[in-house]
């Protein structure tokens, strides 16, 4: 039974009967003694710490202790520092690599007991929590008001592991809605390079963007993205010139999906002349995965930002945030016609910009059109 087989099997295995078996278990008290797992490798183990040992009594540094273990030279760091000599000028005793095997075994007993078992800590993390100080906060705060008593003193994830696993220690259930996100559990860091690169295909990202464009030296580069209504349910698409910050706004009041974005941009694009419509630069929605059609049709480059860089259409960000004044975030953008997007695109593009000089940009596109050779003054903002 220790080697993992089952009462019936083994009475079977020495040739005793089911009654007889159990009659022997319980004289042991009921208890098996199972067999030691084998060690997983991940972990030093008592053969790594007598040749760690070894090394470090002859003198060999930490980096050649770890090539001659084979584990790395901060897994062997690690390890020193916890089992060997005291620190400083006067540190006693040496590593010791029985009592290290020892204590890595306590160590790794599971279940463990949280350090919020202790009600004057609990208590006092839960005060900060309600004031609105971060899990870090709270660590320095602690380190630096107990610095004498290591069961007051706890790190910043420790405290977060308490919030977001249930029981552990005597802190409220509901203290995370005192974290500045709110939230109840961790939302995972994926990969946003490899996640996004099967999102849209033949994706030309804003690295092998022409240096003209970057500068705003020459006009007809234009960035675009969508502002969004009420739970995502209606949009409107949004085209700012670089170099003159003219606006143009594209009507999507039944659906924002790629065909319904590749259309709109299509009939937006084509009322430019075409010195006006040279590239256009958006972020890795969606809603442009027919940016190839779009292409085809207008002869327009199409650059894609980085993954979470929205500073890369800065001009475009900057819009957008002016547009919720006219469209608040909440409300449900499928009611406004497209009269009165032109009309809101017309207020903004008659509204001076202190980049531009002075002027607007309705007036700085109309150079553009009919003065080609009057510079206009533009900075990188």
């Amino acid at each position: 039974m220790a080697q993992g087989s089952t009462l019936t099997a083994a009475c079977d295995a020495v040739g005793v009967n089911r009654q007889t078996g159990r009659r022997w278990r319980q004289a042991t008290g009921g208890r098996i003694p199972r067999a030691k797992p084998e060690p997983s490798g991940r972990y030093l183990c008592l053969e790594d710490r007598l040749r760690i040992a070894d090394l470090h009594l002859a003198g060999t540094g930490v980096r050649g202790i770890a090539r001659e273990v084979g584990r790395s030279a901060s897994t062997v760091s690690r390890e020193l520092h916890r089992n060997g000599p005291e620190p400083g000028p006067r540190g006693r005793g040496k590593y010791a690599p029985y009592a290290a095997q020892k204590r890595a075994e306590l160590r790794g007993r599971r279940p463990k007991a949280s350090k919020f078992d202790d009600l004057e800590l609990a208590s006092l993390v839960q005060a900060k929590l309600c004031v609105k100080w971060s899990p870090e906060q709270i660590s320095d705060h602690l380190a630096a008001a107990f610095p004498d008593r290591a069961e007051m003193q706890v790190c910043p994830e420790t405290i977060y592991q308490a919030l977001y696993v249930q029981g552990r220690g005597h802190l409220r259930a509901d203290l995370h809605q005192h974290l500045r996100t709110g939230r109840a559990m961790r939302r995972p860091r994926r990969s946003t390079a490899a996640k996004s690169s099967g999102k849209i295909p033949d994706m030309i990202l804003i690295s092998e963007r022409p240096a003209e464009v970057a500068d705003r030296a020459v006009p007809g580069h234009w960035e675009g993205d969508l502002v969004l209504g009420s739970n995502c349910r209606s949009a409107i698409a949004t085209l700012v010139e670089r170099q003159t910050r003219f606006t143009m706004l594209i009507h999507l009041p039944e659906d924002h999906g790629a065909i319904a974005v590749r259309d709109g941009l299509l009939a937006a694009i084509k009322t430019l002349p075409a010195h006006l419509a040279k590239s256009l630069t958006w972020d890795q929605g969606t809603e442009l995965a027919q940016h190839r059609q779009i292409t085809m049709a207008t002869k327009m480059a199409i650059y894609f930002c980085d993954p979470h860089s929205p500073w890369q259409r800065g001009s475009n960000e900057n819009t957008n945030g002016l547009l919720r004044q006219y469209f608040p975030k909440g409300t449900d953008l499928s009611v406004h016609s497209p009269q009165r997007l032109l009309e809101v695109a017309t207020e903004l593009n008659d509204r001076p910009r202190k980049t531009l000089g002075g002027i607007t940009p309705a007036q700085a596109m109309e150079r553009l059109l009919f003065e080609p050779g009057k510079p206009i003054v533009a900075t990188t903002a």
